[in-house]
This record gives C-alpha cells, sequence and structure tokens, in this order.
C-alpha cells in the first residue's frame, strides 16, 4: 500500500478525485446566494453568513487535509467520495438551515468536519502532522456538540450555538489547537504545499464566480420581457464578474503562490491568506451574483436597501478581502483598491437617501467602473513594477 502522505514532488497538481470533490460545493455556492435572495433583511443576511462561513470551513479543511495527505491514495479517495455524500447533503439542507432541516444541515456538517478528521487522525497516525489532526478532530468534536445543540434547541438557541460553534473552529487554528495535556501545534509543523494551496483556492473563486455568471444567464433567460435596459444590466454584471476575475488572476493569484512558497514559515503565511482572508473575496462574490440578478430584474425600478448593498456591497468586499490577502502576501495595501472600496462605500448611503432618483442600473454600471477600475490599475507596468519594489520577504516569529 503506497504511503499516505501526498508526494511533494507533485507539486501544484490538483488531480481530478480533487476537482469532483468541488462539484457539491458548486450547488452550496448557488443554494447560499439564492438564500441571501429570499431573505435580503437583517436576519436573513446574518443566517447567510454563517451558512457560508460553515460551508467554507468544511471545504477549507478538506484543501488543508488534501495538502498533506494524497486525494489519490485508496482512502484518502473514498474519504473524499464519502464528504461529497455528506457535503451534498449538507448543501440541500442550507435554504432551511434555520428551519425544518435545522437537524438535518447540523448532522451532515458535523459527519462531514469529525469523520474527515478521524480518518486523517488515524491515516496519518505515525506522521508528525498525525498529532495535529489528533488535536483538529477533539476541537471539532467539541464544537459538534455545539452544532447538534443549536439544532434542537432552535429559534435564538440554535442561532447562539452556531454562532460560539463557528467561533471555537475559527479560533481554533490561531492558538495551535491548543489542548490540556497535548499542548498546542505551532504554524512550523504545518508546512504546505503553498502551489497546490493557491490553486485549490484560486478554483473556488472560479467556482464563486462561476455562480454569478450562472445567474447572470438564467435571470436574463427567464425575463420574457427584454428592454434596453435589462440587456445593459445583463452586461455591466457580466463586466463585473469579468472584473473580479481580472483583480483576482492578473499576476497576483501566480506571484502570491510563489511568493508563499519562498516564505520561511508557510504554514502561518498559509493560515492567514488563503484560510482567512479569501472568506470576503469569496463571501463578495456571492453577494455581488445576488446584486446582478436584483439588478437584471428590475433595472429601472426604486432602489432598495437589499439592492443598494449588494450591486455595491459585493464588489466592496470582495476588493477589500483582496486588499488584505495582498497585504499579507506582499506586505503593502494597495491605494488603488482602497480607493475603490471608499468609492462604493460611500455611494450605498447616498442612492439610499434618495431610492428614487438612481436606478439599479446605474449602481450596476457604477460597481463595473469601480471594479473595472481597479483591475485596469493593478495591470499598469508601472504599478506591476512598483508593488514588486517594495515587496518584503515574509518572515514570521515562529507561533508557540
Amino acid at each position: 500500500m503506497p504511503t499516505i502522505l501526498r508526494p511533494r514532488s507533485h507539486a501544484a497538481k490538483v488531480v481530478p478525485i480533487e476537482l469532483f470533490f468541488d462539484l457539491v460545493y458548486v450547488f452550496a455556492i448557488t443554494q447560499l446566494s439564492h438564500l441571501l435572495l429570499g431573505h435580503l433583511g437583517a436576519a436573513g443576511a446574518v443566517q447567510t453568513l454563517l451558512l457560508t462561513l460553515a460551508v467554507w470551513w468544511a471545504w477549507m479543511y478538506a484543501t488543508w487535509t488534501t495538502n498533506y495527505l494524497d486525494p489519490e491514495h485508496p482512502v484518502m479517495r473514498l474519504t473524499l467520495a464519502a464528504m461529497m455524500l455528506a457535503g451534498l447533503a449538507m448543501a440541500a439542507a442550507l435554504p432551511q438551515a434555520f428551519g425544518p432541516r435545522a437537524v438535518w444541515f447540523a448532522v451532515a456538517y458535523v459527519v462531514l468536519q469529525v469523520g474527515r478528521s478521524l480518518v486523517a487522525a488515524l491515516a496519518a497516525r505515525h506522521e508528525l502532522i498525525g498529532h495535529t489532526f489528533r488535536r483538529i478532530l477533539i476541537w471539532q468534536v467539541i464544537s459538534a456538540v455545539l452544532w447538534i445543540a443549536g439544532a434542537l434547541a432552535g429559534g435564538t438557541g440554535q442561532v447562539t450555538l452556531w454562532v460560539v460553534a463557528l467561533l471555537v473552529e475559527y479560533a481554533a487554528p490561531w492558538h495551535g489547537y491548543r489542548l490540556p495535556f497535548l499542548g498546542r501545534a505551532t504554524t512550523a509543523d504545518w508546512a504546505i504545499d503553498a502551489a497546490h494551496m493557491a490553486e485549490r483556492c484560486q478554483l473556488f473563486v472560479i467556482l464563486a464566480l462561476g455562480e454569478s455568471i450562472l445567474v447572470t444567464g438564467l435571470t436574463l433567460a427567464g425575463n420574457d420581457h427584454l428592454s434596453i435596459a435589462t440587456v445593459a444590466a445583463f452586461a455591466m454584471a457580466f463586466l463585473t464578474s469579468v472584473a473580479m476575475w481580472w483583480v483576482y488572476f492578473d499576476r497576483s493569484a501566480e506571484d502570491a503562490a510563489e511568493r508563499v512558497a519562498a516564505a520561511d514559515d508557510t504554514g502561518r503565511i498559509g493560515r492567514s491568506a488563503y484560510t482567512y482572508s479569501h472568506i470576503p473575496i469569496v463571501a463578495g462574490v456571492i453577494i455581488a451574483a445576488v446584486g446582478d440578478e436584483l439588478a437584471i430584474a428590475h433595472p429601472l425600478g426604486p432602489i432598495t436597501t437589499g439592492t443598494a448593498l449588494t450591486v455595491l456591497g459585493g464588489p466592496a468586499l470582495f476588493l477589500a478581502g483582496h486588499a488584505v490577502f495582498q497585504r499579507l502576501v506582499f506586505g503593502r495595501l494597495p491605494a488603488g483598491r482602497v480607493v475603490a472600496i471608499a468609492v462604493l462605500a460611500v455611494t450605498a448611503p447616498v442612492v439610499l437617501a434618495a431610492p428614487s432618483l438612481v436606478p439599479p442600473l446605474a449602481l450596476a454600471v457604477l460597481a463595473a467602473l469601480v471594479v473595472g477600475g481597479a483591475a485596469l490599475w493593478d495591470s499598469r507596468p508601472a504599478q506591476q513594477d512598483h508593488a514588486k519594489s517594495r515587496a518584503v520577504p515574509i518572515t514570521y516569529a515562529q507561533d508557540g
């Protein structure tokens, strides 16, 4: 039987089983965007945020696992297939996770997280990374109790317990999964294949952008009365998606992978730059997709709070997440990105003060121009040379 560890000689090679596994998350992203679209109030936004954090965490832990353990090993292939089944059940329950399918969602999520960690801890028990997987397993068992208890409690108790569960899970990597008698792990123990981690996160961003394209096309296809305004909103939505792709993938994605690989503590930068800072990037794309659907469906209608916050807030959140990502990897905060975020943030309250004067189409045009401007600003040769000259080596004091 071949070793369970992933061969490091296969750097950056995402294998077919990983791509197959990602198909479940195409469905999950669609479910999340539809959930937000159907519940545009504060309660719906909070629920969608909590579920998005859970979905991202499940996918991200799978990515960390396959960064260390060979996904083509028979044990890992079977594990990924089982994770797909649990993930599909989890995604199916998303629209009613705060209703009649709360237990369904919680059980599927717990099986996904605890089951994967149990297999990884057993499969890598003789390896250094196996110690970390055992700590992860214990922390996820603790959070599992909170997930199940919240689902059974319902109402405010459900929200409270699920928030605590997410805080437990999201805080655990920051303190090295510290446990009594077992101590804590350090990020030096988590040395990653940076190229593989970068490629996996790039693929998830593509999945999120794919949802945006899907929503754009389906909304236009379902409109029985096409008008110039509808087609214009469709074009703006598409251009915004292209601009977000350009911002993320034009040089910075590959350059970031190279810089992380050269860092003295790849585990720590992987935790910060990929595990955490990609959350607003992905969430921003999902929110922007909802805004696209609203703008295409009612391009000349009155502005609602939901329309303004999704059409402008989605791109702003995406740009903010990418700015943090660049700050963590390259040691700089792009000034052009800050200006773009400020324009989008200031515009929202201004148009909401007079919602009948500015149609959704105008907001879609502004979003496309601002994100497109950020993409073009980054693409200037002078800007790229300046970024490289200011980039600082990634060095961190070792955790622990």
